[in-house]
This record gives C-alpha cells, structure tokens and sequence, in this order.
C-alpha cells in the first residue's frame, strides 16, 4: 500500500513509506519534519499496518486534527484532511507504484471487502473494527 500526504494548498507529497512514521519539527528524531514554530518537536506518529493507516497525537501543543476534529489517535481514510496544528495535508492512500505498474499481473477486482471502522468519539480512546458482513 502507497500512503501519501499532499500538502494542502499545494507542494510536494510526503511519502510514508514505514510502518512507523515520526512527525515533528525535531530534525534528528522524526521521519517527517515540518519547519514551523506550531509543529511540537514529537508532534504525533503514522501508523501503516495491513492496508490501513492510523495517527496519534503525542501530546502536541497545538494538536492533531482529523477531518476538524481534534484527535488524541484515530483511523486515516483515503481524502481526509490530517492537519499538524495550521499545516493541512490529504491523504492518499492506495496501491504501490510498482503493483500497478505491471499490465500483465493486475488484477481486475469487481467485489471486494472493506472493513469498516468507527472513528472514536470524543474521550474514547478505542477503535472499534466492526465485523465484515456490518459494512455497507
């Protein structure tokens, strides 16, 4: 799975190419550095795990937003707006450049499956993953 985030206006896409990504504006420790003074120095980490993504906060001072919605971890879905304090960013995920890059071995798939997952409401820090046959 390719995870991007495009930067909102405009700019160059950051690739999260590890299962763990630090972000924050400490140039030795993360993985994506954002040079603003509202980006905490270990603002928060994404997470990349079996085709999903996921993003928590780690106690930054201005916060970590979901779609609005200040978040302390929640689930990233393909055109949220993540946003690091002011800095907004897209997501984008989908297949890796090289799965869909080989005419002769892609697959055409016309049913499929996605799990269906319920954003945590406010003070709850739990992601509950609803059984497949719940998804619509």
């Amino acid at each position: 799975m390719q995870a991007k985030l495009i930067p909102k206006p405009s700019g160059d896409p950051i690739i999260i190419a590890d299962d763990l990504t630090l972000v924050g504006r400490h140039r030795e420790y993360c993985d994506v550095v954002i040079d603003s003074g509202s980006i905490s120095k270990l603002h928060c980490v994404i997470v990349k795990t079996d085709g999903l993504l996921f993003v928590r906060d780690l106690g930054s001072t201005n916060g970590t937003k979901v779609n609005g919605q200040r978040i302390t971890r929640g689930a990233l879905l393909p055109g949220d707006e993540l946003a690091f304090a002011k800095e907004k960013f897209e997501v984008f995920l989908g297949p890796d450049v090289e799965e869909a890059s080989n005419p002769d071995e892609t697959e055409v798939v016309t049913e499929f499956s996605i799990p269906a997952v319920m954003r945590p409401k406010r003070g709850d820090d739990e992601i509950e993953f609803l059984p497949d046959d719940s998804a619509q």
